[in-house]
């Protein structure tokens, strides 16, 4: 059974930093390609940053500079490391797995998806 697990979503302040971590199992997890996207209500689940097998990343232009991906496949695990948040980021935070080898946009391309942790960026 393949589990994607997501934690360390909150509220902060614009400004500030967030670690999100996404716990795998179930799948070979160094033969998956990983993304995190986001949901706001109403809007379509936006690809925000991937990465591939061996760690090479794409972003959306929207968080270029300010996220960083990052996966070690040892411990089976996906983080994306948030910083200077804005107001903008408010959203549910999903990481989903596909078996491709290289990370893509489209969310029609994974094939697992966690349950999301909800971040949110207010003053």
């Amino acid at each position: 059974q393949v589990q994607l697990v997501e934690s360390g979503g909150g509220t902060v302040q614009p400004g500030a930093s967030l670690r999100l971590s996404c716990a795998v199992s179930g799948l070979t997890f160094s033969r998956y390609a990983m993304g995190w996207f986001r949901q706001v209500p109403g809007k379509e689940r936006e690809c925000v940053a991937a990465t591939a097998w061996r760690g090479s990343a794409i972003y959306a232009d929207s968080v270029k500079g300010r996220f960083a991906i990052s996966r070690d496949n040892v411990e089976n695990a996906v983080y994306l490391q948030m910083n200077t948040l804005k107001p903008e980021d408010t959203a549910v935070y999903y990481c989903a797995a596909t078996a491709r080898s290289t990370g893509s946009y489209h969310s029609r391309d994974y094939d697992y998806w966690g349950q999301g942790t909800q971040v949110t960026v207010s003053s």
